[in-house]
């Protein structure tokens, strides 16, 4: 990631059929000292996002076998963090105003890296699909998040953009056109 993010948009579909009581790792981000952005589903179903240290929690509708929109919020000047899924949002929390996102680090979808960019452990890999993940350096509209959902269009993420993202499968990963 080339920028220090004081806002984003964080969005991705993500299908899994792993058991509802196993700890997965979505989306981390991991700079050489910290990891700096995660989001989680924890083993008690729970989703949480971290940004380097402690997380917030959200009781979301379970992630299964059928595709779920999922988006992340968050904006530095109030610290208001919010899930999306399926076009709906979450209730607000307040979590770390003031804060940024550090540059400078990898990011690893469905994998957490203990240190940067080593030491995985299979227990918390992500099993099943993702795609179509973006990300914007700012906090996306209501009918934005809505229209990415039902796949209208909306510009593509300005940090990351699922067309043109520029990947390395590593381990039992798959690339599948899905059309």
């Amino acid at each position: 990631m080339a920028m220090e993010l004081r806002a984003f948009t964080l969005c991705l579909r993500v299908a899994t059929e792993l058991p509802a009581d196993r700890q997965i790792i979505l989306f981390a981000y991991r700079t050489a000292d910290y990891d700096e952005l995660n989001v989680w589903r924890e083993r008690d179903g729970r989703v949480s996002f971290t940004l380097s240290g402690d997380g917030v929690f959200f009781h979301l509708p379970p992630i299964t076998t059928f595709r779920t929109s999922l988006c992340l919020t968050w904006e530095s000047n109030r610290g208001l963090v919010a899930f999306w899924v399926d076009g709906k949002r979450s209730s607000y929390q307040v979590y770390k105003p003031g804060h940024t996102v550090r540059p400078g680090g990898t990011v690893l979808l469905g994998q957490d890296a203990d240190k940067h960019l080593g030491d995985l452990e299979a227990t918390q890999s992500f099993v099943g699909e993702v795609t179509d993940l973006n990300m914007w350096d700012h906090v996306l509209s209501r009918s934005a998040i809505q229209a990415w959902h039902y796949g209208h269009r909306v510009p593509e993420g300005n940090v990351f953009a699922w067309a043109s993202i520029e990947y390395a499968p590593s381990g039992n990963v798959l690339v599948v056109d899905d059309d």
